[in-house]
């Protein structure tokens, strides 16, 4: 109850920042992209190929907005910011003369009318695994506040090969279907497997706007993924690599891809990550369970553990590892350790200079869950954080 009165005030705050602005997105063509994994990269890439393409547009995303020339932050831990300053932006984008804008659109944006009086001209759901079920209750709800994006857009995309493609069907029946068999992404050098979905989505999108595939195939080779997703921030006897992944299903894409594309045989894969306090517990154990089906060592840390235990947190991940059989030591005893084993270490700038004196040549570290994000919640308090500033002082150190 107390959530639907929330959702009314939400409701009320954008019908009151959509009058005070003009409802602008009545002059754009606003591109929605949501889904569990992968909204960011793909809205970059729409973003990416309409600008390389010639055409004015703006964009808003979980790393930054950029409207016009300008870049603004989102807030933290936010992607979907609050109803007047979407209005805001859309107004300044108007005003700028652009004529799309790509907003990325999370379920709660959704489901809590954030976004209501956005008149969406094209959407994609790019994936709906399991996500926020804190929230949403119920993996059927979570489709349904998802569903929303497609029904208020002219034009929409579902991903056939998505385990939530026959559900977003019954709900939006005249949504068009897409997949990774697109030919033209064939020509992009150096595609992760994972990624290809992402592509697929953009292309999609762009394709039903009217370019062609010559103008999005050209931009596609020059797009560079966002800040923190599959990015190899060091490149010596090892590697390290940061990622947001924060889901169980995320976990299940990247993790072999990184095995496959870097290791290639030699070496062990390094995982550190956590799990955010507050926030959906039943996946915790799951993300063990991904992690440990390919990962040889684990750290596990802290991550925005609010008002919770950290180490509770983190045990519960362990039952999932421990369920693929990696052992719990020391953090000393990752070095010389020849088995798949995990360690705790709550704090995550220890986390990652252990990572580094446990890691040997051809080894790769792969660091997920902060990424981009500036600050780490502890208790009721938001403390900077920089994940590529921790790898450097680990480095260094």
């Amino acid at each position: 109850m107390f959530q639907k009165l929330k959702n009314i005030y939400h409701g009320f705050q954008a019908l009151i920042a959509g009058v005070f602005y003009g409802f602008p997105s009545r002059r754009l063509k606003v591109l929605g992209v949501t889904g569990t994994d992968g909204k960011t990269t793909t809205t970059h890439l729409i973003y990416h190929i309409l600008k390389t393409s010639g055409k004015r547009v703006s964009m808003i995303s979980t790393v930054y907005a950029r409207v016009g020339e300008r870049e603004y932050e989102t807030g933290l831990h936010t992607t979907t910011p609050s109803p007047f300053v979407i209005q805001r932006m859309l107004r300044e984008a108007v005003k700028h003369g652009d004529e799309y804008f790509v907003l990325e659109t999370t379920s709660h944006a959704l489901d809590q009318n954030r976004v209501w009086g956005v008149k969406y001209e094209a959407s994609v759901i790019t994936n709906i695994t399991h996500e926020h079920l804190d929230y949403h209750k119920t993996y059927e709800d979570y489709v349904r506040a998802k569903a929303r994006l497609l029904k208020n857009s002219k034009v929409s995309f579902i991903n056939e090969e998505d385990g939530s493609y026959k559900l977003l069907q019954i709900q939006s029946p005249k949504s068009k279907g897409y997949n990774s068999q697109v030919k033209i992404i064939d020509g992009v050098a150096g595609l992760t497997s994972f990624n290809r979905q992402n592509f697929a989505a953009a292309y999609s999108v762009c394709k039903t706007l009217g370019l062609t595939d010559g103008e999005i195939l050209t931009a596609m080779k020059t797009f560079e993924l966002p800040k923190g997703r599959l990015e190899l921030v060091y490149d010596g006897d090892f590697k390290i690599i940061i990622d947001f992944a924060h889901t169980p299903n995320a976990f299940l894409r990247l993790l072999p891809e990184i095995k496959k594309q870097y290791l290639k045989g030699k070496g062990k894969l390094i995982h550190i990550f956590g799990a955010a306090g507050e926030r959906d517990q039943s996946k915790r154990g799951l993300m063990g369970d991904a992690s440990g089906q390919f990962s040889d060592l684990v750290i596990l840390t802290e991550e925005d553990y609010r008002s919770e235990d950290v180490m509770e947190i983190c045990n519960q991940i362990a039952a999932g590892l421990e369920n693929k059989g990696l052992k719990k030591v020391t953090y000393d005893g990752l070095r010389n350790s020849e088995e798949s084993v995990y360690s705790i270490v709550v704090n995550r700038e220890k986390a990652i200079k252990v990572a580094i004196q446990a890691v040997r040549q051809d080894d790769v570290i792969v660091i997920t869950g902060k990424s981009h994000e500036k600050s780490l919640a502890r208790g009721s308090v938001e403390y900077p954080w920089s994940e590529h500033e921790a790898v450097k002082n680990a480095l260094r150190s």
